[in-house]
């Protein structure tokens, strides 16, 4: 073997001399953003006078914080409501306002969790995204302590979701809304809770009025009767009526008599005046309206919709919704549906052509996966595409992509009609989702990957999707199933003859004889990785492969032989400006050094890693670095900044679902 050096030389030969390491001093800091995270207030709002006044009495005296619990059926008016009153009161709330769409009840996507919640607070708090605190609600509840401030919590599905985001101080105000009536929050947290019902008839009379101008009273009245006092289906009738200001309010009457509504069934009365509202739209705009129902994900940037629509008019279609109050636009300048409305769009769709939005995900995503990774290309070519990609100039601009469309992409993926775009989707996920830690969504994305894979009997696409299958079951602590999938991927790459194939699964089935403890298994795995690498001249992919063959002789109690290892990576890596390996390199040898009892150096390397990940967003990484910084610490009698560090890896580990390190750390913080 050609990589073999039994001159392993004096291990301080090889770490670098430790630098002074310093804490966050912050001289002449400026002080922290005041969040204004309100959305818009309704431009036409009438009555709820007993309501408004039962949020105002909420904010009087309390000794805890005031939680006020406002539930009602879809299309009521509960989120109106709760911003209308916000927009009123703006002035007591002097330090800000913090609002988030729980999405409890959204027909096509998962309620958000608290933990992606409380990273939006964090943000508009002024907390640095690349320093995530240790616990991350903690550290909210302190940011928000002793400030006036308001939280409104929109469409939340249960108590559950609503008690992590719950501050701790008197001086904050909560208002939760959702469908339901949590009485869980109303028992233990003493939330006031409000019912909100239909609008009387007088104000039903005046919603319209404000909407729609001069008009005979004796019409205005007949139709709030004819939508049955619910806001969302007066609201759509008042924007049909608007956009066609020729048609006699009558004449508006007596068709809306002609669907059949049910005056004593308000939320039924939705879907009759959606289809009345629907048979007045355009051609185009009725296609649009459609294709937004049945697009994937909960929202849709403008980009994506001209994808979906295939239309240069697209964002004139979607203000003509906007007009109809068929669909709103959020404060990310995202286009979303009231989920009522959305169902509803989904029965009526009739061009369900998804091609060029899954054409534009796929082909933006590809790109912005090239500037993540540039070693590994798609084995399967995707074609020409249907519609341009948005172009991303950088890693940075590619994370953000990432970002906010990865609920899109992954309610893309799981599209079951096209088994090519699956597999391809999956692949232009995996660094992301591997650099922000969404072990679990990983896990079902190959998972999906190899079903789509077995579908078009290609042996790349089935022997790359059982390699990174069995590499997201062995992050999620499967190493079992993952040694399954990984020999079965050697063996399908050996087939077909492709060197590299079998050295990536090579590399990776190393480390699942390593996660079931047979080393001597995975040294040999890890030594064939490392010969292929060689052969093929392909030095990003060796500097990987010497990382991990020095981690087996490590394993094997060869320490000292595996720094030379170590330090020929990063010596490689950066060479060659490969970051990740410049990071996974620097990781080791702060490990190592932990290992041989060198603190100082351990905690220098593990820090010069940890710059590393953070600038690549990758959070996998961070919460191993962050553990082993506790470690060093702690043998360094630094028991503040130990606890800190683990606090911190806690917080990731939890979110990636690494339940033998969650352990591992409760019991070093004495919380096991």
């Amino acid at each position: 073997m050609t990589h073999s050096n039994d001159n392993a030389g004096s291990v301080g030969g090889h770490l670098i001399q430790a630098a002074s390491i310093t804490g966050d001093i912050h001289l002449g800091a400026t002080p922290p953003p005041i969040p204004r995270q309100l959305p818009p207030a309704p431009t036409a709002f009438v009555g709820r006078a007993p309501e408004l006044s039962a949020l105002t009495n909420a904010l009087g005296g309390n000794a805890t914080v005031a939680i006020t619990a406002l539930a009602g059926t879809g299309g009521i008016g509960k989120t109106a409501l709760a911003l209308h009153w916000a927009h009123q009161r703006i002035t007591d709330f002097p330090d800000g306002q913090l609002f988030v769409d729980l999405r409890g009840f959204s027909p096509d996507s998962e309620p958000l969790t608290p933990a992606t919640a409380v990273r939006g607070f964090l943000d508009a708090l002024g907390q640095d995204p690349a320093h995530q605190p240790a616990d991350p609600f903690a550290h909210y509840r302190s940011l928000v302590a002793g400030k006036r401030l308001l939280i409104i919590l929109d469409n939340a599905v249960d108590t559950a979701q609503v008690l992590p985001l719950l501050p701790g101080s008197p001086t904050c105000t909560v208002l939760v809304t959702s469908r339901n009536h949590l009485p869980g929050l109303i028992g233990a947290h003493g939330a006031q809770h409000v019912a909100l019902d239909v609008l009387p008839r007088p104000d039903a009379h005046e919603l319209l009025a404000t909407r729609l101008g001069p008009a005979d009273p004796a019409d205005l009245r007949e139709l709030g009767e004819l939508c049955g006092g619910l806001p969302l289906a007066l609201n759509i009738v008042a924007g049909r009526a608007r956009t066609q200001p020729h048609l006699p309010l009558s004449e508006v009457i007596a068709e809306l008599r002609d669907t059949g509504l049910d005056e004593d069934d308000p939320t039924a009365s939705v879907t009759a005046v959606l289809s009345w509202s629907h048979r007045a739209l355009g051609t185009e705009a009725a296609r649009v309206f459609g294709l937004l129902g049945i697009a994937p994900g909960p929202d849709i940037s403008l980009s994506a919709a001209t994808a979906l629509t295939g239309s240069p008019d697209t964002r004139r279609t979607l203000r003509t919704l906007e007009q109809a109050s068929l669909v709103h636009r959020d404060a990310n300048n995202r286009w979303r549906m009231h989920d009522l409305v959305r169902n509803f769009a989904t029965t009526v769709a009739t061009d369900r052509d998804l091609g060029g939005l899954t054409d534009f995900y796929l082909h933006t995503a590809l790109a912005a996966h090239h500037h993540l990774d540039q070693l590994h290309q798609l084995p399967l070519p995707p074609g020409p595409p249907r519609t341009p990609p948005l172009e991303l100039p950088d890693e940075q601009a590619a994370l953000a992509w990432f970002d906010a469309e990865h609920e899109a992409l992954f309610a893309t993926l799981r599209l079951d009609d096209n088994p090519l775009l699956t597999w391809q989707l999956a692949w232009a996920l995996t660094t992301y989702q591997q650099r922000r830690g969404h072990q679990a969504l990983h896990l079902m994305t190959w998972g999906l990957g190899l079903v789509a894979a077995d579908y078009l009997d290609h042996p790349e696409a089935r022997y790359t999707a059982l390699r990174l299958l069995g590499r997201a079951s062995l992050r999620l602590g499967h190493p079992q199933q993952a040694l399954d999938c990984l020999r079965r991927a050697v063996e399908l790459a050996t087939e077909s003859g492709d060197l590299a194939g079998q050295a990536h699964a090579q590399r990776a089935l190393a480390l699942a004889w390593q996660a079931l403890g047979d080393h001597q298994q995975a040294l040999e795995a890890a030594t064939y990785a490392l010969d292929a690498f060689e052969q093929l001249g392909a030095p990003e992919w060796r500097a990987k492969a010497l990382k991990g063959y020095g981690w087996h002789l490590v394993n094997l109690g060869l320490e000292l032989k595996a720094v030379d290892y170590f330090t020929t990576a990063l010596e490689l890596s950066r060479v060659h400006h490969y970051r990740d390996g410049e990071a996974g390199a620097l990781h080791s040898l702060g490990s190592i050094a932990l290992r041989l009892g060198r603190h100082h150096d351990a905690i220098d390397y593990l820090h010069q890693a940890l710059t590393q990940y953070r600038e690549l967003g990758d959070a996998y990484e961070q919460a191993d670095i962050l553990r082993r910084l506790g470690s060093a610490h702690t043998a360094l009698g630094q028991t503040e900044q130990a606890a800190t560090a683990w606090r911190e890896s806690l917080v990731l580990h939890r979110a990636q679902h690494r339940h033998n390190q969650v352990a591992w750390l409760l019991a070093r913080l004495g919380e096991g």
